[in-house]
């Protein structure tokens, strides 16, 4: 169970640090010009918050379970980003957009709640 969950974790923070990275460096108009339409219904503001917590997940799902330090906040951070990734495939499917990507990274993270739980326990 250990194993399966890093290996889903360690996929899942590849995507949401690079995502989350990105969205966070990267100025509002250039993310629209890369074809992030959707930046187009949120403030920039809101933007580097969700980028920010995309970062901020990525992390709570490697550190804690390393350390051995508070390793609840695992599986906390998987639900956290299936949270995020799931008012992805909503604002996606509202713009008509494929939300394929959001699903998966969605699915990523219920997974690597689910299994954090199990593990932990």
């Amino acid at each position: 169970m250990l194993i399966a969950l890093w290996i889903v974790n360690a996929l899942l923070t590849l995507a949401m640090l690079g995502g989350g990275g990105m969205k966070l460096i990267t100025p509002k108009p250039v993310l629209a010009e890369r074809g992030m339409a959707w930046t187009e219904d949120f403030s920039a503001g809101s933007i580097k918050a969700i980028a920010a917590l995309e970062v901020v997940g990525a992390i709570g799902l490697i550190l804690p379970l390393a350390t051995g330090i508070a390793p609840i906040l695992t599986p906390l951070a998987g639900a956290g980003l299936a949270v995020i990734m799931l008012g992805a495939v909503v604002v996606h499917l509202r713009r008509k957009e494929t939300a394929t990507p959001a699903i998966v990274l969605a699915v990523l993270a219920v997974a690597s709640a689910v299994l954090g739980f199990l593990a932990i326990r």
